[in-house]
């Protein structure tokens, strides 16, 4: 058993799942810097100037006099979230996309 999995985790695709983690990783953060830094400026302007990562619902207000805090749905965060979502997943389509047809254009001059 011991041998099996020394035989798993030197195998090519462990290493290459590795790989992908930490640069999905980093390529996270180059999305996360791109969005706070070059998107919501522009959507704020867009939406009148209002923060878009600050908007929500008061659900609750906050009590300094009985310490309780704000209670309120941060939508704004989650659609930041959920266009980091759609450009990463953009990206890595159009990624994917490039890698077949390179793949596909090799195999086809393999052929000829």
């Amino acid at each position: 058993m011991l041998q099996e999995f020394k035989t798993f985790i030197t195998h090519g695709n462990v290493v290459d799942l590795a790989v992908g983690v930490l640069i999905g990783a980093a390529f996270g953060k180059v999305v996360t810097a791109f969005m706070e830094n070059i998107i919501n400026p522009i959507l704020g302007l867009l939406v009148g100037g209002v923060d878009f990562a600050n908007l929500k619902v008061v659900l609750k207000t906050a009590d300094p006099i009985a310490a309780t805090p704000e209670v309120a749905i941060m939508y704004g965060s989650f659609l930041n979230v959920v266009i980091q979502f759609l450009i990463t997943a953009w990206v890595i389509f159009l990624i994917v996309k490039a890698a077949n047809k390179a793949k596909l254009s090799s195999s086809l001059e393999k052929k000829a």
